[in-house]
């Protein structure tokens, strides 16, 4: 930080590495939006380059300093990957739609999900970018991993007949009257979602009817 390595931000990185003192990292998802990471510990200091290297802990290691073996260490390295990515990713699909339900139009953030389009196992389309996600409440989420909700390249909304033929009351009603609608688009084109992504999971709806 700064120029100066004696300067007491670069002094403080320095011994927590020395001492192997945890501490917290701080996501930034958005303009003033952060989610701490925790614990990490400074595994390298570059006193000239003023350049620092964080690992990330296991839970229940503060204490044990940093993983001790390779397979700790991958593992600790999957587990915060998928961290950083999943809050990265929510906070970004749900502000790119303005907070609101892509297929309802739900207001509200704190009641929304951030659903892949295509699942991030995928190594060639899963990756954790705006148009491969859908801001789904609860309920619409785990119809569309059900495939009872498929949305085709055209962005047309399709409800499976598993739903269109039950009838159970006003919340399942209200998912049936999706069919034949249209996804609430973001606010930006470039944050639309990919067509190819959306062809590929809409054939797994086609396959699951």
């Amino acid at each position: 930080m700064g120029n100066d390595p004696e300067a007491a931000d670069n002094r403080w990185l320095r011994e927590a590495m020395e001492n192997r003192v945890p501490a917290i990292y701080f996501l930034g998802g958005s303009p003033g939006r952060y989610q701490a990471i925790l614990p990490v510990f400074i595994a390298g200091w570059d006193a000239k380059a003023l350049k620092a290297k964080v690992a990330f802990g296991l839970p229940g290691h503060v204490q044990a300093g940093l993983p001790e073996n390779a397979v700790e260490r991958r593992y600790a390295l999957r587990e915060v990957k998928q961290r950083l990515h999943q809050a990265s990713f929510r906070q970004a699909v749900i502000t790119a739609y303005n907070g609101r339900c892509a297929l309802s139009g739900l207001p509200g953030a704190l009641l929304l999900d951030a659903a892949h389009i295509v699942e991030d196992k995928d190594e060639r389309l899963g990756q954790p970018i705006v148009p491969n996600g859908l801001p789904l409440s609860k309920i619409h989420h785990a119809a569309f991993d059900a495939h009872l909700i498929g949305i085709d390249p055209d962005y047309r909304i399709h409800v499976s007949d598993r739903l269109l033929v039950q009838h159970d009351g006003p919340m399942l009603e209200a998912l049936k009257k999706l069919s034949g609608g249209k996804l609430l688009a973001p606010t930006r084109a470039r944050d639309m979602p990919d067509r190819d992504r959306l062809a590929q999971r809409f054939e797994r709806f086609k396959a699951a009817a």
